[in-house]
């Protein structure tokens, strides 16, 4: 069975390829998380982007582009997450709001009205 970190070495370092020894190993190949890890880095982000705009493009023809297209070098990019804010859940929970209003609502909220908000919704045994 083949990894992901099979796929990742063999387009950016190694350049073997993995379907030559064993054609059925397609399978395992996952192009959104490919495209998903190769747009972290500033040298493959364009080829990653010219993918998810030909993402009807078979598996076979997209690890063929990024074999034979990107160059030969060591990436390391990490996956892109959301920061998450701090205090966002105790607003969501206590207005009703979504993410989008919630942070709104915490640029205008102090720290003493936030503190309310936690001590209304704070549930369970007394401290």
């Amino acid at each position: 069975m083949t990894e992901l970190k099979d796929w990742l070495n063999s387009v950016n370092f190694s350049k073997t390829n993995l379907l030559e020894e064993d054609p059925a190993a397609i399978k395992d190949y996952n192009p959104f998380v490919m495209n998903r890890l190769l747009s972290g880095d500033i040298d493959s982000i364009m080829y990653a982007n010219e993918m998810n705009m030909n993402h009807h493009l078979n598996k076979e023809l997209q690890y063929s582009f990024y074999l034979n297209s990107l160059r030969k070098r060591k990436r390391y990019s990490s996956w892109i997450r959301k920061d998450t804010i701090k205090d966002i859940e105790y607003v969501k929970t206590y207005y009703g709001y979504n993410n989008e209003k919630a942070e709104q609502a915490l640029k205008i909220l102090n720290k003493t009205q936030i503190d309310f908000i936690k001590q209304r919704l704070e549930t369970g045994a007394s401290k």
